[in-house]
């Protein structure tokens, strides 16, 4: 008898304080299960319920080696697409499926997408600080961990967390000052580079809080600095300005957290206009269409770069590690660590070595989840405050 799909199921689960939305796809052989990552930290319940009300009567009696063709028929039967919610629902699906064939086949993801091109990825971890001292004792502890690229920021973003003065009845919110923020950025990297040199590789995270000018020029300012990659200097709707970056600045641009659509990332890819795609690979719809990215920037020489911050599941992180090794385009892998709860839930977790992230190559991707501890960890869904960033005269900005 043909192998079907019996149960389509989303687990909320926080071990780390951060809500994870982990799918469960179950079949009808015993025992045989895949997990994908849905995880959309910022609307838990409703991928909860694209998952369970929309996608799992769709799904229950379908050949779940289909891959293809399920990724296509949930993308579209919703008729609208590329939502935050959809396209994470449909990843946890479709990551399962992949779980599940390499299950099956007794072999690795990766091997089904063709094999290693690398032994493991290597890592890159976020050193922040109150001051540019602080931010350089956070990068030497990393370096002593064995790490080699490392993300500096202060004060978070949008910098230093210095009040700017607001206007009488501002709204409350994350205020910042984009003059503020550039300058001591300037700041921390003169001071880091003063004492590190150009040993280490850097990186920095504008996260899309500048105008389009003020991000141009601050790509040029940060030339001295060596960066390994600049990140998202410029929100989604605001791609025509690449080309003014890429005129002025040689800074290596890595762009695209919160990109949901082809259309965002298809014109920067084939004028070269950044050099590094960092997707969140649950945001664009799960493994399928991430493998497909990953060849259309190899023919463009633009290397990945995919999102790894906390608020990516250990199965989301497997995955990314899997396209990692496999991608001859690959270039960087954000990672950010995981604690001793997070490996007790998700048994089978990849492990870091001297900066190197490594699979454990057991089926599938490798890696389960103890729906019991999990169960411990419950999400509590509430206001979200950090994506209430406000200029000084009290604008909303994007976060």
């Amino acid at each position: 008898m043909s192998l079907k799909i019996t149960n389509v199921k989303a687990i909320l689960t926080a071990p780390a304080g951060i809500g994870l939305i982990v799918v469960k796809v179950e079949t009808s052989d015993p025992g045989l299960y895949g997990l994908g990552c849905a995880t959309y930290t910022q609307r838990l319940t409703p991928v909860k319920a694209a998952v369970e009300d929309y996608l799992k009567p769709l799904l229950i009696g379908r050949d779940p080696s289909r891959i293809e063709d399920i990724w296509h028929l949930c993308y579209l039967n919703s008729y609208w697409r590329n939502s935050g919610v959809l396209n994470n629902a449909i990843s946890g699906v479709d990551m399962a499926l992949w779980d599940i064939l390499g299950k099956r086949a007794n072999l690795p993801v990766y091997q089904l997408l063709g094999g290693r091109a690398r032994e493991a990825a290597a890592v890159y971890r976020h050193a922040d600080g109150r001051d540019p001292e602080e931010v350089l004792d956070n990068v030497l502890r990393l370096r002593e961990e064995g790490y080699h690229y490392i993300r500096c920021q202060i004060g978070g973003y949008g910098g230093i967390g210095r009040e700017p003065k607001k206007p009488q009845g501002a709204l409350p919110g994350a205020y910042y000052d984009p003059d503020v923020y550039m300058l001591s950025v300037q700041k921390m990297f003169e001071h880091v580079r003063s004492r590190l040199g150009f040993e280490l590789n850097l990186l920095h995270d504008i996260h899309e809080r500048l105008h389009p000018i003020e991000a141009v020029r601050f790509a040029k300012s940060l030339e001295p600095y060596r960066l390994f990659f600049l990140e998202d200097p410029l929100a989604p709707d605001q791609i025509e300005w690449f080309r003014q970056i890429r005129a002025h600045a040689a800074v290596p641009i890595a762009m695209g957290e919160l990109y949901n659509n082809p259309v965002e990332w298809k014109q920067l890819i084939a004028e070269q206009l950044i050099d590094f795609i960092r997707v969140h690979i649950s945001q664009i719809g799960g493994l399928t269409p991430a493998r497909k990215l990953a060849a259309l920037c190899e023919a463009f020489s633009v290397r990945t770069a995919w999102h790894g911050p906390g608020d990516v599941s250990p199965v989301g992180h497997a995955a990314n590690l899997h396209l990692d090794l496999v991608c001859h385009n690959f270039g960087i892998q954000e990672f950010s660590g995981f604690n001793d709860a997070l490996r007790e839930v998700f048994p089978g977790c990849p492990e870091v070595r001297n900066g190197y992230l490594y699979a454990n190559d057991r089926p599938g991707f490798g890696i389960d989840i103890d729906e019991t501890l999990a169960a411990r960890y419950p999400c509590e869904p509430a206001v979200i405050q950090w994506t209430q960033a406000r200029l000084p005269d009290g604008t909303l900005y994007p976060p």
